[in-house]
């Protein structure tokens, strides 16, 4: 049997719905995601077949520098254009973890128990471990910017390849200490 709370702690307590149109917004913005990600891959099929108007949108939307425009696909923006593309599906996994994960941490239970396509993860999630898997996530969106980075070197400085990887390695510290953390308080008497 519950107990009736009391009209401030009620008031508290519900204010937890307030982050529902920030879910719901973040659902608007994977939505943005999608159509990014296959307005790209027309793009790249039409100039897999030669069309010359989608390679050139897309030697300009991955920065892709030369001094005479490339007549065809070639092996490096192929590499480019791809990783946009894993890099769109990272985001929107980083989403998704962000929208159900903080929606059943922080505002109800979706009650997918026994739910053919319940997320593994969900199962045991907690402000901590979403806190973790959000930080690896980020480390892998971060990887695939900096490779994209390296690969297309050439038209960058070196400053800003300098700065790129100081703040991916960054990113990684700050995820092993958050790991760790964890790890602390959840087993504090390992250490």
């Amino acid at each position: 049997m519950t107990v009736p709370l009391r009209p401030l702690p009620r008031l508290i307590f519900a204010s937890r719905w307030l982050q529902l149109p920030l879910y719901l917004g973040l659902i608007l913005a994977q939505g943005v995601y999608v159509w990014q990600f296959w307005t790209e891959l027309v793009h790249l099929i039409e100039a897999a077949f030669g069309n010359q108007h989608a390679l050139e949108i897309l030697v300009k939307s991955i920065g892709y520098k030369a001094t005479d425009m490339p007549t065809g696909l070639n092996e490096t923006i192929l590499m480019l254009v791809v990783l946009g593309l894993i890099d769109v599906v990272m985001i929107s996994n980083l989403l998704i973890m962000v929208i159900v994960g903080g929606y059943e941490t922080f505002v109800s239970r979706m009650e997918l128990e026994g739910h053919p396509d319940q997320p593994e993860w969900l199962s045991h999630v907690n402000a901590s471990v979403l806190k973790v898997k959000l930080a690896t996530a980020i480390i892998g969106i971060s990887s695939i910017h900096l490779l994209k980075t390296f690969i297309n070197a050439d038209n960058y400085k070196e400053q800003t390849l300098l700065w790129q990887t100081v703040i991916h390695v960054a990113f990684l510290l700050s995820a092993m200490a958050i790991a760790y953390t964890d790890r602390l308080l959840v087993h504090p008497e390992k250490h």
